[in-house]
């Protein structure tokens, strides 16, 4: 055995326990979360339980609507199986709350200012726009959008956004809604400025979520995310002979940034692609920023584009 797979050897267990150390040190933090099921006490109600509710949770009752909208929803057939199938998905809140436990332990270690919100559980007619809402210190999910990618409920959704309709996707979306209230906005609207955006949210998913998959991250399949990582140097070297990492053209985050079923690069390859490749792209180089400097991660959340770009000394890398 040469002294150089030895030392291989050593950096790796080293690597691990460091990893393993920072965990057990993130597993200490004392952060209690219970999950007030909403959606529960609503499927069990019956309309002269109205008021009451409107009375314990004022939040899901807005003054403009008449009490016959919700009487008309306690016993509508469609509500009830919704509700069913909510139950069956989601029976117990003790998975739930050790989910949540862990994403918010890992966001006070690195953002100590955090305080943990109170967290309440909806249906919401299969809103999938808002299937995660943080409002001050409230933290709402909507459960109706997580009960798999393939359930009949979503059949009318498109894939690329029922795929990520599935129990799995629900810690990197409370996620998301964390990161984006973090991240310094940028002041400029070019492609390489929102791609920075989306990378610094994706970097804390690496640091909040280590025992999700990259895919489960950026909401991508693991073919998609494959398709990306093969794909990294044609989509770099495409950026940059077209000139647009400082274009603001309004039609570019519709072809790189924005959820979609595929990218536009205008080209054969397009439906093959997956859509947000520019966030993909985003990624990669604030992982190589914080790779090749010393900031924390506060620093990371204010660090301007032009600086960071400059000093990430991104390459793609080459399949």
């Amino acid at each position: 055995m040469s002294k150089y797979f030895l030392i291989l050897i050593c950096f790796l267990i080293f690597a691990c326990s460091s990893k393993n150390k920072l965990e057990k040190e993130i597993e200490t933090i004392p952060i209690e979360v219970t999950v007030v099921r909403f959606d529960k006490e609503f499927a069990a109600a019956q309309p002269s339980d109205l008021q009451a509710l409107k009375l314990k949770y004022p939040i899901f009752f807005p003054k403009q609507y008449h009490d016959t909208i919700w009487e008309q929803k306690l016993i509508d057939t469609l509500q009830q199986e919704l509700n069913r199938e909510v139950e069956k998905k989601f029976p117990s809140e003790t998975k739930l709350e050790k989910e949540l436990q862990g994403i918010f332990q890992h966001i006070k270690y690195y953002f100590p200012q955090f305080k943990p919100p109170i967290v309440m559980t909806t249906t919401s007619d299969v809103d999938y726009r808002n299937k995660v809402v943080l409002s001050n210190d409230l933290l709402i999910l909507a459960l109706d959008t997580y009960l798999g990618s393939e359930h009949e409920f979503y059949g009318g959704i498109k894939k690329y956004i029922s795929q990520n309709m599935k129990p799995s996707q629900l810690g990197p979306d409370v996620a998301t809604v964390y990161a984006q209230q973090l991240i310094a906005r940028p002041k400029h609207r070019s492609l390489l400025a929102q791609m920075i955006f989306y990378g610094k949210e994706l970097y804390l998913k690496d640091i909040w979520l280590p025992e999700v998959s990259d895919a489960e991250k950026i909401g991508y399949t693991e073919e998609q995310l494959s398709w990306a990582r093969e794909n990294e140097e044609f989509i770099w070297r495409y950026f940059i002979e077209r000139e647009i990492l400082y274009s603001t053209n309004a039609k570019l985050p519709a072809q790189f940034i924005n959820p979609a079923p595929f990218s536009k690069f205008y080209l054969e390859i397009d439906n093959e692609s997956p859509g947000m490749i520019g966030r993909y792209i985003g990624w990669q180089i604030v992982r190589s920023y914080m790779k090749n400097n010393d900031d924390n991660v506060q620093q990371l959340m204010i660090k301007n584009t032009t600086d960071l770009f400059t000093e990430s000394k991104y390459k793609p890398a080459k399949q």
